[in-house]
């Protein structure tokens, strides 16, 4: 599909500046444009490419001024990386979904999958499973005994969903993620350790995306909760009987103790750890490789470091940290000296 710089500037509430009829069919980073390719600049740093760009139309925001002749046609609206992944998300919507049931496929008898779904070669949709229209199962799926699947869902391959799971409408789950599978619950014995059955299941809420060999596991009873909007990463660990909140995002390896129950809007960057039964409020941010060993309250937090604290506070002690061998030096000279001084005190005083 081809559309040009005023299709493209209507559909957004943009302003076209230069060829209004230009045309593009596909998307490019702005730094391996190309001709008949859209692509966006919103960060500073990427500015030196706009002026090379082969692309034939670039989304600016609309204050930005260029410094130099730009040959590509410009369309100027709020938010350059908000408008990109509206014309990504319309582009994905347009392009035609698979449909229909591959003869490999295994489907109990009492299975409910709705109308225009699809089912992949060699997935497995289990007694009872109940699976909503439009939704598509990719190849080696696994859907165990009850579970529930919402409408317009995406399983990519090799996604298991355990007996019983619930999970709401317009869920992606990415290759390799497994949904319920048992808490790592066990009780230390004589003998070793016994394992504590997991009952409970997993419930997951409408427009979640959940990446690559991403897990969360079933609870011992009750449910996991993964709330509406929730965004994890591939390689995220959600314990038994946790709660994620709604619009909570996870960065990559990610993991997450039993029984902790997570705010909504919290941020967590990459290979964040978090003890279990910590409750932690609505909107903390929490920077990259902390560790959170306990609670934390509500309201725009900024954590970082291990233990985890104040992200300001760690910044300063940072500073501070990579200071500690010179500032031992230091200390050590100041140790002598002032040995030496004692010493040269004591002699006086005797004299």
């Amino acid at each position: 599909m081809k559309f040009t710089a005023k299709q493209i500037a209507d559909l957004l509430q943009g302003e076209v500046v230069g060829n209004a009829d230009a045309t593009v069919e596909t998307f490019a980073k702005i730094e391996e444009g190309m001709e008949g390719a859209l692509s966006f600049l919103a960060y500073p740093k990427y500015e030196q490419y706009l002026y090379d760009t082969k692309s034939s139309i670039v989304l600016v925001n609309r204050d930005f001024q260029p410094q130099q002749e730009v040959a590509a046609t410009l369309v100027r609206v709020d938010n350059a990386y908000e408008a990109i992944a509206r014309l990504l998300t319309f582009y994905e919507q347009a392009t035609a979904k698979r449909t229909g049931i591959h003869p490999t496929a295994c489907i109990a008898e009492t299975a409910q999958v709705g109308e225009d779904c699809y089912v992949g070669p060699y997935a497995y949709i289990g007694e009872n499973v109940v699976i909503g229209k439009g939704s598509q199962i990719f190849a080696h799926t696994v859907i165990e005994e009850r579970a529930t699947v919402g409408e317009n869902c995406i399983f990519y391959p090799n996604v298991s969903v355990y007996h019983d799971c619930v999970i709401g409408n317009r869920v992606i789950l990415h290759s390799g993620c497994v949904i319920g599978a048992d808490g790592f619950g066990f009780a230390p014995g004589a003998n070793g350790y016994e394992k504590i059955p997991q009952i409970g299941i997993v419930t997951i809420e409408d427009d979640v995306e959940i990446g690559a060999n991403a897990c969360v596991d079933r609870s011992t009873m009750g449910s996991t909760y993964v709330r509406h909007g929730v965004k994890l990463d591939n390689l995220v660990q959600v314990a038994h009987n946790c709660e994620v909140g709604s619009h909570t995002v996870m960065s990559a390896q990610v993991g997450v103790a039993g029984s902790t129950k997570i705010g909504e809007w919290c941020m967590f960057g990459g290979q964040v750890g978090i003890a279990g039964h910590a409750v932690i409020g609505d909107k903390v941010y929490c920077g990259a490789q902390a560790g959170i060993a306990g609670s934390i309250k509500n309201g725009n937090v900024r954590i970082q470091g291990s233990p985890a604290i104040d992200a300001k506070n760690f910044a300063r002690s940072s500073a501070v940290f990579k200071n500690l061998p010179d500032m031992y030096t230091q200390f050590n000279r100041m140790v002598k000296e002032m040995a030496q001084m004692k010493e040269a005190l004591e002699k006086l005083q005797n004299q």
